[in-house]
C-alpha cells in the first residue's frame, strides 16, 4: 500500500497555497478599487470558485493512496515556480477578480513578455497535471474541459477590459 504522507503533503502544500493567496488577492483588489478600480464582468466568479473548490475537494477525495508520478510532480513544481514569477511581477496588481484601473498600463516585463495571461497558463497546467500526477486522467480530463469552458468567458471579458 501506498503511504499517504506524500499525497497530504502535496494536496496540503497546493491547499494552503490557495489559502494563502486568497487574503492578499482580497487586498490587492481593495487597493486597485481604492485607486479608482472597477471591476469587470464579476458573474462568472462565483464560477471559478466553484471550480477550484471542487477540483481541490475531488483531489482529496480521489488521490490519497493512488501511485505518485515523479515526473509529473517535477513538471507540477515547475508551473509553481512560472505561478510565484507571474504573482511577483504583478504584485499589487495581482488579483482573482478582474480588476481595470483607468490610465494604468499593461504588464509587460517578466513572464508577461512571453504571454498575455500567464497566470492562466499555470492555472490551466495545475488543473491538468495534478490530477496526473496520481493517475487520475479522468479528473484531470474533466476539470480541464470544465476549465476550459470558464476560461473561454473570463479571457475575453478580461481582452475587453484591457483594450485587447
Amino acid at each position: 500500500m501506498t503511504p499517504l504522507w506524500p499525497h497530504i503533503a502535496i494536496l496540503g502544500f497546493v491547499t494552503l497555497q490557495r489559502l494563502v493567496e486568497l487574503p492578499i488577492a482580497r487586498a490587492n483588489t481593495q487597493g486597485l478599487l481604492a485607486r479608482g478600480g472597477r471591476e469587470v464582468a464579476p458573474g462568472h466568479y462565483p464560477f471559478i470558485v466553484a471550480l477550484h473548490a471542487s477540483w481541490l475537494a475531488a483531489l482529496w477525495w480521489l488521490a490519497p493512496g493512488e501511485p505518485i508520478s515523479i515526473p509529473l510532480l517535477v513538471l507540477f513544481g515547475l508551473l509553481q515556480v512560472i505561478r510565484v514569477w507571474t504573482l511577483q511581477t504583478l504584485g499589487p496588481r495581482w488579483t482573482t477578480r478582474i480588476i481595470v484601473v483607468p490610465g494604468e498600463t499593461l504588464v509587460a516585463r517578466g513572464p508577461y513578455r512571453f504571454l498575455h495571461h500567464p497566470n492562466y497558463f499555470v492555472v490551466i497546467g495545475e488543473i491538468a497535471v495534478l490530477p496526473l500526477v496520481f493517475g487520475l486522467w479522468q479528473l484531470a480530463l474533466l476539470f480541464s474541459l470544465l476549465n476550459a469552458a470558464i476560461l473561454t468567458v473570463r479571457i475575453r471579458a478580461e481582452d475587453r477590459a484591457l483594450g485587447r
